[in-house]
């Protein structure tokens, strides 16, 4: 199968190298109105430099795009015009009637994906094994300032990934308070009866990626960097010494199959492309995860 990446910025150039490294890829092409990035990329990683769109959309059978935000709906239309399979970087637009819209012109018969790739992340899957009935969840998602994010809140730079990954483990938010500015945000909301905090941050000294969840039985904890799942079982009884309360839990690691999840999403891609399959997080479920975001965005 032969490959387009439109876009070799942050993300564009991982996609580049990851594709290039896929068995089920025959050949790589790359695009970006940067030549010279182009140029330098492709040449690093074996791709073929196109100098145009029409250039790279007549050679490739499946594109990700991996350009601005901004420029999503423009570059998204071009590929839907060619009537090739496409993976958009997250968010799918700018806005979720934008993304309505773009939708529209959507020909049928291909694979649209969106590439929320912390659904990839391994952790993700076994809390969901593990998950029964949580009376309890928060999510943390805290970065230090980055010369990358332009023209973004870090409601869609950084929470919307937490904001997906809620949805497809809890099911729909209700009752959102939120606060925050640009850079931080905090979130309250439900998940049914399910009280859920969220927070992000590109103001914190220290990079976090965590989910905590807490049941009945046991308390369960997430690191999506390490990709450490721990759980936390509340042992037969508790005691007290010299007037001292003393609490020995049982700790449990559960064992997870660490896994590069954008080698997981891109692979996942490619095998939907080639039998004709619906891409996990479909463009119904990324507008979503907009509308969330946008809804939360309003109560700043």
């Amino acid at each position: 199968m032969d490959i387009g990446i439109i876009g070799v910025g942050t993300m564009g150039k991982n996609h580049v190298r990851v594709y290039s490294e896929l068995k089920s890829v025959d050949s790589v092409a790359v695009f970006d109105v940067n030549a010279a990035a182009a140029k330098t990329i492709g040449d690093q990683h074996g791709a073929v430099v196109c100098r145009s769109m029409d250039e790279l959309l007549a050679r490739s059978d499946a594109v990700s795009v991996c350009v601005p935000t901004p420029f999503h709906a423009a570059t998204v239309r071009q590929v839907f015009a060619a009537k090739k399979a496409v993976l958009i970087e997250k968010p799918i637009a700018a806005t979720a009637k934008e993304a309505i819209d773009l939708m529209k012109s959507a020909p049928a018969g291909i694979t649209i994906g969106v590439g929320h790739i912390e659904r990839f992340n391994p952790v993700v899957s076994e809390i969901k094994k593990i998950v029964d009935k949580p009376l309890y969840v928060e999510m943390k998602r805290h970065n230090p300032a980055s010369a990358r994010v332009t023209g973004s809140t870090v409601i869609e730079d950084l929470m919307i990934h937490d904001i997906d990954i809620l949805l497809n483990l809890f099911g729909q938010p209700s009752a959102i308070h939120s606060a925050g500015s640009a850079d931080v945000c905090s979130v309250l909301m439900k998940c049914g009866k399910i009280p859920v905090a969220l927070s992000a941050s590109r103001k914190s000294s220290k990079k976090i990626r965590m989910i905590y969840v807490e049941q009945e039985d046991c308390t369960i904890e997430g690191d999506f960097m390490t990709q450490e799942v721990t759980i936390y079982r509340k042992p037969g009884q508790y005691q007290f010494e010299a007037e001292r309360y003393v609490q020995e839990n049982i700790i449990e690691k559960v064992m997870v199959n660490k896994l590069e999840p954008l080698k997981r999403e891109l692979s996942t891609f490619v095998e939907c492309v080639r039998t004709k399959s619906p891409f996990p997080i479909t463009p119904e479920q990324a507008i979503e995860n907009l509308r969330v975001c946008e809804t939360i965005q309003a109560g700043l």
